[in-house]
């Protein structure tokens, strides 16, 4: 046992004699990852990826990235402003046809997303609304003038359609299969500065009642969203799109971290009606719905503690012709629940013009089934203020 100990002991003599020497005369060799630069300044280097070669390193988005950055553009619009005082004689006056026919070029950016080898684009309303020219910038440098096919002010969308070859095309995802949580991509133009890519998670579904369109069932993320990137992608981890960057909750003009996106599924109805009919068909009954509270159930004397209350009934119009009354409280259309006038609309709006569908309405104190045949949804007069 002694003979063991004393070996050991001068194991460990020699092993820190050695360690001593080293460390005075090469105290480089104990550094791990030290190298040498060029001008001979030690320096620690991260160790090599272990991965394959090209493979993203863990928790890495590049792929995603790699994947959906090139289907999303950058665009440019321009119109003409005429001078407010064009039309006053003083200013025609002093100025005469000069000034009158004097116009100003109004510069727009947004971004866009390609969907089709066929060059469809999907964008914002209000990104392409009344430019007189739109240019539509790819990430390989190929620019290119776009036509409006058509535009959906009530859900903020539009269709664009350019002429090139060989284009990049998204990879569509499943709106509906997002979950609070998950992780997401926003990908833009913001500021100008460039296409930019930011990370963050799915923070709520179908949110709705925010006033920035007429139907709204928004995907909202803490993903970087800043102006700019209206019109661009939000993506899955897989770099699949899962919607259109539209709106962001500020004070300060920047992100804070509140952005909400259109969901693809969204996506799909609107162009599909545009390039099929030229507009998006929807199911219109003609009623003024408002939320229900106990003010307005007492004055109607409507004992119902949810649903959309009804206050206006459009005489001849398909609610009034099914019988319909102001003071019916709807809570169910075509079999589903309906809590406040954003999901009304949307599920009349989903409904077949033409098609009678039954509407559950609470009546007094007695519930009715009305068959409602929708009518067609009339073209919004102006679009939503935002």
């Amino acid at each position: 046992m002694k003979r063991l100990w004393l070996l050991f002991s001068q194991t460990v003599t020699v092993l820190v004699a050695a360690y001593f020497v080293v460390a005075t005369l090469q105290p480089d060799w104990l550094r791990r990852g030290t190298t040498r630069s060029g001008a001979g300044i030690a320096l620690i280097e991260a160790p090599a990826n272990t991965a394959a070669a090209g493979q993203p390193a863990a928790g890495s988005f590049s792929a995603a990235a790699r994947k959906a950055a090139p289907a999303v553009v950058s665009i440019n619009t321009s119109k003409a402003v005429r001078h407010p005082r064009s039309n006053d004689p003083w200013f025609q006056f002093f100025f005469g046809d000069q000034g009158n026919n004097s116009q100003q070029q109004q510069a727009g950016l947004g971004s866009g997303v390609i969907i089709s080898p066929d060059g469809y684009i999907l964008t914002n309303n209000h990104v392409v609304e009344g430019a007189d020219e739109i240019e539509v910038t790819l990430t390989d440098s190929r620019r290119a003038r776009a036509r409006v096919i058509g535009t959906d002010p009530d859900t903020d969308l539009a269709i664009l359609r350019i002429e090139l070859d060989k284009l990049p095309v998204i990879v569509l995802g499943n709106s509906d299969a997002l979950d609070v949580g998950d992780q997401v991509l926003a990908i833009g133009n913001p500021f100008g500065v460039g296409q930019t890519v930011t990370s963050g998670i799915v923070s709520a579904l179908g949110r709705s009642q925010l006033g920035i369109n007429t139907f709204e069932n928004f995907i909202q993320t803490d993903a970087a969203i800043n102006p700019g990137n209206s019109g661009g992608a939000l993506v899955d981890v897989n770099g699949n799109l899962m919607g259109i960057n539209t709106a962001i909750y500020s004070r300060s003009g920047g992100s804070m971290g509140i952005g909400f996106a259109i969901p693809v599924s969204t996506a799909r109805l609107v162009l599909d009606g545009i390039v099929k009919d030229g507009q998006v068909t929807r199911g219109w009954i003609g009623v003024e719905p408002n939320e229900l509270s106990p003010e307005l159930a007492e004055t109607f004397g409507v004992k119902a503690s949810e649903g959309v209350i009804i206050t206006g009934v459009l005489q001849d119009g398909p609610a009034a012709q099914a019988g319909m009354r102001p003071g019916d409280v709807i809570v169910k259309v075509d079999g589903k629940n309906v809590g406040n006038v954003s999901e009304l609309l949307t599920a009349v709006a989903a409904l077949k013009p033409g098609v009678a569908a039954p509407f559950n309405v609470k009546r007094a104190d007695a519930l009715v089934e009305l068959n409602i045949t929708p009518g067609l949804r009339p073209r919004p007069q102006r679009n939503v203020k935002r």
